[in-house]
């Protein structure tokens, strides 16, 4: 079963989701009803963000609904939408001003967002999706959303950390040597936490969320293993090694003696405030080492973490299946496209190894 942390997150998600939906269109709430068995309450999430900017653009952009709030538009206006509406909406994805929320009505802020092909692409999943229910139901003419092309992707390089990086950066974590003067001043508070972060994310490739919710009580050290809860809630135990294991081991200690705020008593990973570590701090404790470790990959994120851990298990084993399942892809397919380039690599040494005439 799904930790108490885990079950506070979907909690939050469905209080959010609620949040978006009431600033949305109503028939957005039938919507979100009918896809509930589905999908997680973190992509239900999800499209309530993309739908909203897509009734930002039509409000702002869009002859039939210029004028209108969000709330205002009905079944009615969007059947109205033309299929050269929807390509504009995706040309005003590449650029836009976001309204971001705050404590005072009349200080609003405005934030700049630009999404790359792929972040398009995800928005008009959610489009379609939330057209594909509009359409079922009888409430649009037509399904124009299906008419609009889905921008090409490109191949994107993975970004990961090479075996000398590796070695640097959990380096660093453990002596903070080069690290600059403002982040020093914390490095004996937090040398041991991160080191145990860094080794758990480079050493089993558990994904940021999966880390963040790791308690206490998730691990045993007699078999060096742990218990993680992957997308859906389903609980898997995953292995340590013996450096990774020690790391952990290392910090645990340390971590006994921190009285956690209440509420927090449970969570193996703290901040500096005693209390569950965030996303986002891990995410800015691990741009802070590669910076030092590897200057020159700007992008290295807890992802590109363990995307470092499954390139080092399929170049030992060769075995997709294997990665797939440790990193927990649902779809191999996901792991071959992630890992193809390095298949592709060894072919090419495989053919450098073949002498067809010895010139000596």
């Amino acid at each position: 079963m799904p930790n108490d942390f885990h079950r506070e997150m979907q909690t939050e998600r469905a209080k959010r989701l609620r949040e978006l939906q009431a600033q949305l269109p109503p028939v957005c709430a039938d919507y979100f009803m009918a896809v509930e068995q589905v999908t997680s309450p973190l992509t239900r999430l999800s499209y309530a963000r993309d739908l909203g900017i897509f009734f930002q653009y039509l409000c702002e952009e869009v002859p039939a609904c210029r004028g209108k709030t969000p709330r205002d538009v009905t079944p009615e206006d969007i059947g109205k939408v033309t299929k050269k509406d929807l390509e504009r909406y995706g040309r005003y994805l590449s650029y836009y001003v976001k309204n971001e929320e705050t404590e005072d009505p009349d200080a609003p802020v405005t934030r700049e967002v630009t999404n790359n092909e792929y972040g398009i692409k995800r928005k008009f999943a959610s489009l379609r999706s939330f057209y594909k229910y509009l359409y079922s139901e009888g409430l649009i003419p037509g399904n124009t959303a299906e008419l609009v092309s889905l921008p090409k992707l490109h191949e994107r390089a993975i970004i990961r950390l090479d075996v000398d990086e590796v070695a640097r950066i959990l380096d660093e974590a453990e002596t903070g040597r080069d690290l600059p003067k403002s982040s020093k001043r914390f490095h004996n508070a937090t040398g041991k936490r991160d080191l145990a972060l860094l080794s758990i994310f480079l050493g089993t490739g558990i994904r940021i969320s999966e880390c963040v919710g790791l308690n206490i009580d998730d691990f045993d050290f007699e078999q060096n293993a742990f218990v993680v809860t992957r997308k859906g809630g389903k609980d898997v135990i995953l292995y340590l090694s013996d450096e990774v294991a020690d790391a952990l081991k290392a910090y645990l200690e340390e971590r006994k003696q921190i009285e956690a705020l209440p509420g927090h008593e449970d969570a193996f990973f703290l901040s500096l405030q005693r209390r569950r570590i965030t996303q986002r701090a891990v995410e800015n404790m691990v741009k802070k080492y590669a910076a030092v470790a590897a200057p020159l990959k700007k992008k290295i994120s807890p992802h590109k973490l363990r995307s470092t851990f499954g390139t080092n298990l399929y170049r030992e084993t060769g075995d997709i299946y294997l990665v797939a399942d440790v990193l927990g892809h649902s779809d191999v397919n996901t792991t071959r496209r992630h890992y193809a380039a390095i298949a592709e690599d060894n072919r090419r040494i495989a053919a450098q190894k073949t002498v067809l005439r010895d010139d000596s």
